[in-house]
């Protein structure tokens, strides 16, 4: 069936950032190394076609640490965790390898730092999101959740003048923006991250999507309905003005979504492979669209370095082999 969209244009960048990717290539490794099982607490990452792939290849998704039987091996989703998965991991003489992103590891070491030094730590993010529960583990009794421009307003803490605020890492930069505001006109004295806490991944995708605005007349933004960053770019979109769904593959596109556009954008969270945007692609080829072209074209060269954990195992397999 023919539609009547003539142009197709891909996002820059797009898809997985380093901290995904190194959370994969980890359960990737173990599962070479010693065969299956591996067991991975949570969603390794917030895609759902990763975790069903690494099922297939013998990895095990569980909810909690304590599900793992006593003495196997458990990877650590790159969502990061609070110190008493450590603890219960060590009680069950469990093999530990963490996955967590190191840009959410620097959240949790400002989180523990702020504490220590008698600050409210002022965590902004979305309940109940793993990574949220995972830093706000770090201190509990000194770390309040703010989710909006709102709760910014009617804060109220023991000390105004030892506030100190850090953020979940897959923010709206808009958004968070307000709320930085919002808590620095009423703490004048907070205290912020030398470096933003929302990773460069979330930024450039969101700064990729707004550059592609003027462009199209309907966004697509291929990732799972958990994964934080990727609702937050139908969020950029629908805030210029710009018709945006967000789907786990092209089967979930709705072709009266089409009806009206002739130019469509495409962009996909920092979560999803890219060989679903090229399913996309093919879902558009197959209605007689022949431009499909990417919208500038920026590269990341940002990569970070396995687990030490595995990078151990690895060393000793191939001394051994």
């Amino acid at each position: 069936m023919k539609t009547m969209v003539e142009r197709v244009l891909l996002a820059s960048p797009r898809g997985y950032c380093a901290g995904v990717e190194r959370a994969v290539d980890t359960v990737e490794k173990l599962l070479d190394l010693h065969g299956p099982p591996i067991y991975v607490r949570k969603q390794i990452v917030h895609n759902i076609h990763v975790v069903r792939e690494l099922e297939e290849r013998g990895a095990i998704f569980v909810e909690s640490e304590l599900e793992v039987p006593a003495g196997a091996r458990v990877v650590l989703s790159a969502h990061g965790v609070a110190p008493t998965v450590y603890a219960n991991a060590k009680a069950r003489s469990l093999k530990t390898v963490d996955a967590t992103c190191p840009l959410v590891t620097k959240v949790h070491v400002e989180a523990r730092r702020y504490a220590a030094e008698g600050y409210t730590v002022v965590l902004i993010g979305h309940s109940g999101h793993e990574e949220v529960v995972g830093t706000m583990g770090e201190a509990p009794e000194a770390t309040v959740l703010v989710q909006s421009v709102n709760d910014a307003e009617e804060l109220t803490v023991p000390d105004p003048d030892r506030v100190a605020y850090i953020t979940q890492t897959t923010l709206s930069v808009d958004e968070t923006g307000e709320i930085i505001a919002a808590l620095r006109r009423r703490f004048p004295n907070a205290r912020a991250p030398k470096r933003d806490d929302i990773c460069y991944a979330t930024s450039n995708r969101q700064w990729a999507v707004k550059d592609l605005l003027g462009e199209v007349d309907l966004l697509l933004v291929i990732g799972s309905r958990n994964s934080s960053n990727s609702n937050r770019l139908v969020d950029v979109a629908r805030a210029g003005g710009v018709a945006s769904y967000l789907i786990d593959d092209e089967t979930e596109i709705d072709e009266r979504w089409i009806d009206e556009v002739k130019i469509v954008g495409i962009t996909s969270g920092a979560s999803a492979p890219e060989k679903l945007v090229d399913r996309v692609c093919d879902w558009f080829r197959a209605r007689g669209v022949a431009r499909i072209e990417p919208f500038k074209s920026v590269h990341e060269d940002v990569v970070f370095r396995l687990p030490v954990e595995l990078r151990r195992e690895l060393a000793l397999a191939e001394t051994q082999g």
